[in-house]
């Protein structure tokens, strides 16, 4: 059960200080900025990890667990679990958000600023990314695994920094699912579940041919 609540509480803080920074800017005019909450994905997303890898893997997203699933670098009878645990911590967080910025209409949601297939094909390729660094450096030596929260969390800046204002940059299904079901905002949701979870598990390719 640890493992669970590990899960859920890694992924409310992503999504709760993430989506928030993005509320937080609207709300304040501005005053976070871009960069700035950018730069807050990538520092929650690293201090998860290094929080609660031990614990369950810190995973924090239902691409990366489908990924370590297909890679068989976690159990099957997991996988379930873990997105469920994901899911529950997203929506938590977006709910609070809902009750703290009520008048906030999409809280942080990811939505395609331009048109959908561009938006799917930047998120394919960003997760693709983002999960061949968790792959390489979870995976490598001991060394290289004590650096692997540092490096997540900064492709997860850097992609943000450069894709957000296009696509989002989601990169997790969960990070979406929980405003855009708060806020009522699913029109797009389909593109930021599918395209994260393809791009993940052709990961998979990338490390191996790598390795």
């Amino acid at each position: 059960m640890k493992k669970y609540i590990a899960e859920a509480i890694g992924t409310f803080a992503i999504v709760f200080c993430g989506t928030g920074a993005i509320i937080i800017n609207e709300e304040s005019n501005g005053a976070i900025s871009h960069v700035g909450i950018a730069i807050t994905f990538g520092l929650i997303v690293m201090a998860m990890i290094y929080s609660f890898g031990d614990t369950s893997g810190a995973n924090f997203n239902p691409a990366v667990t489908v990924s370590l699933w297909l890679s068989k670098l976690l159990p099957a009878k997991e996988v379930a679990p873990y997105i469920v645990s994901q899911l529950v911590g997203a929506i938590l967080a977006s709910g609070i958000l809902k009750f703290l910025f009520w008048d906030n209409k999409n809280l942080g949601s990811t939505l395609p600023q331009g048109s959908d297939l561009q938006s799917f094909v930047l998120e394919f390729i960003l997760t693709f990314l983002l999960m061949v660094v968790i792959l390489k450096t979870s995976q490598a030596t001991k060394e290289t695994q004590q650096l692997a929260g540092f490096a997540i969390g900064m492709t997860v800046l850097l992609e943000a920094m450069f894709a957000g204002p296009i696509c989002g940059a989601s990169m997790n299904p969960a990070r979406s699912i929980g405003p855009a079901l708060i806020s009522g905002n699913l029109s797009s949701i389909w593109i930021y579940i599918i395209s994260p979870i393809l791009g993940a598990i052709a990961a998979i390719g990338g490390w191996k041919a790598t390795k």
